[in-house]
């Protein structure tokens, strides 16, 4: 997980605290609007990042302002980039992000596996 978030980093210019906190964000998006079978194989290929995703799921359990923010989004890829912005990830960096994160699950998982995922989630497409 080390590696990705330094690549993050360095592409998106987010420290390394808001690159791993947005990456567990979107990996649990993934798994709450994704294929299943290929988001725990994108998961499985990629160490660490059940524990982002369980930090993630934690942090949104508290419900609050976020959730009902979610909520009235209607959840989503928007309610996502709200979760981002919050995180401190300006809108400029969301598709840079997007991309460096799905080029890495490209090349630990495979197109087989990224592709469905992208594929099943609409909007998901323009971050990737």
């Amino acid at each position: 997980m080390d590696e990705l978030i330094t690549r993050v980093t360095s592409v998106t210019g987010l420290d390394a605290a808001t690159a791993q906190t947005a990456v567990g964000h979107i990996l649990a998006f993934l798994q709450k609007e994704g294929p299943a079978t290929e988001v725990s194989q994108l998961l499985a290929a990629m160490p660490g990042s059940e524990a982002l995703v369980a930090d993630s799921n934690e942090a949104e359990g508290g419900g609050g302002l976020m959730g009902m923010l979610g909520g009235m989004m209607g959840g989503g890829v928007m309610a996502l980039g709200q979760k981002l912005m919050s995180a401190g990830v300006p809108m400029g960096q969301m598709q840079q992000l997007g991309r460096e994160l799905f080029s890495y699950g490209r090349e630990k998982a495979g197109e087989d596996v990224m592709g469905p995922i992208v594929g099943s989630i609409p909007g998901l497409n323009q971050f990737v």
